[in-house]
């Protein structure tokens, strides 16, 4: 997906596809599927190591890796991670990463990125799991920190990104980063877009001052009214250091309830008619025959025929 794609007050619709609990076929099943269907413009995985639901002993496919596979199998998708922790990969290493699979992709990479597991105030750390999983952070040997620092961390992390794809040499002397002749080739021969995760106030400002795009989680794990409020600290940011608030694409995720169609249309109303302009629809599981098909025909295409916005062709 490239910057125009992304615009902001443009409405896109894209997938989601949690590699957890599910095989390499068919995640790629769904993605080549998808990658036939105009209305649909983007393709997400995740970046946990571990299960969060489910099972705590069931597979999970690990996100960069599988998205340079689906990145080689695809051709027209824009694709990413919703999101990149970043304490997960020093983030000159994420970038050369991410140089990578966008030339695998020709030029369809928008790199999401995250605060990813902080700890919490009783000491303890990772992503609380709703199966009750070990902490994957732990399990994988990351050491955490507190919020404030994985922010701080963030900020600089964009930097880095920022300045490794599009400089020949990098020095970089920052609080939590230091980089000394910092290289990567080739170099991405456009702007990859940069998105920033998370809901936080103190994220929110990295994403005033560094993102193309912004996302949030939305139903069920925040209502339309928080992300509202979201979005006005999201513009008072921007107004803070003077940049447009309409220069950033409002990116949500929401789940998509095969049983219910309806009820995932209403919730994708309430998001547009929030703000948001770029709408991420989780696939849930088990995924069903066709269920690129679906999702377009069932919930994308009612909205676009709704907000008069033509589907796109190729």
């Amino acid at each position: 997906m490239t910057v125009e794609d992304a615009r902001p007050g443009r409405l896109s619709f894209g997938i989601k596809t949690t590699p957890a609990h599910v095989g390499y076929e068919d995640v790629l099943r769904v993605w080549q599927e998808a990658d036939g269907v105009p209305s649909i413009e983007h393709a997400w995985l995740w970046d946990h190591l571990l299960p969060m639901f489910g099972p705590a002993d069931g597979p999970v496919l690990e996100g960069w890796t599988l998205l340079s596979a689906l990145a080689a199998r695809t051709e027209r998708l824009g694709l990413g991670l919703l999101v990149s922790g970043n304490r997960v990969r020093p983030p000159a290493l994420l970038a050369k990463m991410a140089a990578t699979v966008d030339a695998i992709a020709g030029g369809r990479l928008t790199v999401g990125l995250g605060v990813g597991a902080t700890l919490r105030p009783d000491g303890s750390s990772g992503v609380p799991a709703k199966n009750g999983s070990v902490d994957e952070y732990a399990a994988y040997g990351i050491t955490p920190v507190r919020p404030a620092e994985g922010v701080a961390r963030l900020a600089e992390a964009c930097v880095i990104l920022r300045r490794l794809w599009t400089e020949e040499r990098v020095d970089f002397d920052g609080a939590y980063y230091r980089l000394a002749g910092g290289h990567c080739e080739p170099r991405p021969a456009r702007h990859v877009p940069l998105l920033v995760g998370g809901t936080g106030t103190r994220t929110l400002r990295v994403a005033a001052e560094h993102a193309d795009l912004w996302n949030a989680p939305g139903p069920p794990h925040h209502d339309v009214a928080f992300l509202r409020e979201r979005i006005a600290v999201l513009d008072r940011h921007c107004a803070d250091i003077g940049r447009p608030p309409q220069d950033i694409t409002r990116s949500v995720q929401t789940h998509v309830f095969w049983a219910d169609p309806g009820r995932t249309r209403a919730t994708v109303r309430e998001l547009v008619a929030a703000g948001f302009d770029h709408i991420v629809l989780s696939l849930t599981l088990p995924l069903p025959p066709s269920a690129a098909h679906r999702v377009a025909e069932e919930i994308i295409e009612p909205v676009l025929a709704e907000a008069r916005v033509p589907a796109r062709t190729g």
